[in-house]
Formats: C-alpha cells, structure tokens, sequence
C-alpha cells in the first residue's frame, strides 16, 4: 500500500464531512451515529464494487453503443451505488430518535456518501497515480456529495410527512439515480473526449442545487432551534407578554451571530 497516495486519497472525504458537520450548528448530531453512518458507507461499498463488477464482466461497460452506455451509467454505476447509499440512511439513522429534524437526512447521507467516496478512492488510489486522486478530489468525491444531499433532502422530508413519505423517499433515490447516471454517462462516453467537460457542467449544477437545499433544510433548523429555545424559556420563566418578545429578539440576535461566524 502506497501510504501517501492513501492518505490524498482519504483526506477530501473527511474535509467535506467534517465540513457538514460544522455547519450543522443549530441541532448537532451526537459524534458516534456520524461516525457509524461513515462506517457503514466505507463498507457498503465492497458488495456495491462487486455487483458492479458482476455488471462489468456481462458487458456492462464503457461503449461505443449508446444504449449499452446508457445503461452502464445510469444502472450499473448510478442505480447500483446510490440504491446502497440510500438503503444505509434508511436502515440505520432514519428511524432514530436522533434524526429530529430534515437537515439530519442530509447530514447522515453525507456521512455515509463520504464513507463511500473513502473507500473508492482508495481503491483509485492503488491503480492510479497522485494526479487522479487530485482530479476526483475537485469532482467525483464532491460529486458523491452533491447526490448525497439530494436523496439526503427528500429522506428528511419524508421522515416528517407521513402522508408523503413513499414518494419523497423514491424522488430522493430517483433524482439521485438520475444526476448520478448523468454526470457517469459523459464521463463514460467513447465519442468525443470533449464531451467530458458536460459531466463537469452536471457536477456544478448539482453542487449549486445541493448547497440551495442544505440551506433550505438548515434554515428550517435554525428557525426550529429559536423555537425551542423560546419555548423553554417561556416554560422556566412565565414572561409577560413584553418580556416574551423581548426574549425572542434576544434569541434571534443570537442566532444571527451564530450564522455569521
């Protein structure tokens, strides 16, 4: 094992996982769950890698053919990797006590999509050079990342709307599919080496509408938080009405300041 290239290989996963943690202010998960959810998608990518070998070995692969591509990308890599990265969210930290809130479908699916992206790397880590690891530094790990808040947004959505919770659950997994497979689809394509910088235009507009939704989902923690803390103070102290106003702005003077550290 080439130590250096593991390290580079290990290193963009953690940032961006460190990253979401630290803007995950208002409700902090506990560490440990966190820590598990990366856990489980450093180890749900070995059966992942193997159906996709399996894939591979049939002639599921980069093609000249348009429908043998089309389905290389979007079921052999896209449906197979984030179907695995899903079910890890929904078997492990959705049904939790701690997941309180939407923000946390985002958060655990990072944790576990940079499991993933951690163990993939290390693997490229093996067959490539320093180079490669730098590329998928700046692309595919936060590509892991951006399909992980898309599914991650509709799982919180549907962990509080049981009326809804089928069909968030299968727009999270389907649009997750569908930007996966995208952004595969040029980078697997035989017909033009220029066609690569469209997975690159994929990857910025699945970043720009991943941060749009975390934002959506963390200022719902936000406004949640200055309603609990209203709420208890309401419950400890039995303010007058002037007083209870006068708390509240209090409580959002400090959560402002809170955002803009």
């Amino acid at each position: 094992m080439n130590i250096p290239l593991s390290i580079l290989a290990i290193i963009p996963g953690l940032l961006i996982a460190f990253f979401i943690y630290k803007l995950d202010k208002f409700d902090k998960e506990p560490v440990l769950p966190l820590l598990l959810s990366f856990a489980l998608g450093c180890v749900i990518t070995i059966p992942a890698q193997a159906i996709e070998g399996y894939f591979d070995a049939i002639g599921f692969q980069e093609s000249l053919n348009f429908f043998v591509l089309l389905a290389t990308a979007f079921v052999a890599v896209a449906l197979v990797e984030e179907v695995a990265k899903f079910f890890c969210v929904i078997f492990y930290a959705y049904p939790q006590k701690f997941f309180n809130e939407p923000l946390d479908g985002i958060v655990y699916a990072i944790m576990v999509g940079m499991g993933f992206a951690t163990v993939e790397n290390l693997w490229y880590a093996q067959q490539f050079d320093a180079a490669t690891l730098v590329v998928r530094a700046f692309t595919a790990v936060p590509a892991h990342a951006a399909f992980a808040v898309i599914s991650g947004y509709y799982i919180g959505l549907a962990r509080f709307n049981r009326k809804l919770r089928n069909r968030y659950l299968l727009q999270g997994l389907g649009f997750a599919v569908l930007v996966h497979g995208l952004y595969d689809f040029f980078i697997l394509q035989l017909y033009f080496d220029a066609l690569i910088i469209l997975a690159c235009v994929v990857l910025l507009i699945s970043l720009y509408f991943a941060r749009k939704l975390f934002l959506e989902h963390l200022n719902l923690s936000s406004e949640a938080s200055r309603q609990r803390a209203l709420a208890d103070v309401v419950t400890t102290t039995s303010p007058t009405k002037k007083e209870a106003n006068d708390i509240e702005d209090a409580i959002l003077d400090e959560l402002a300041g809170d955002g803009d550290e």
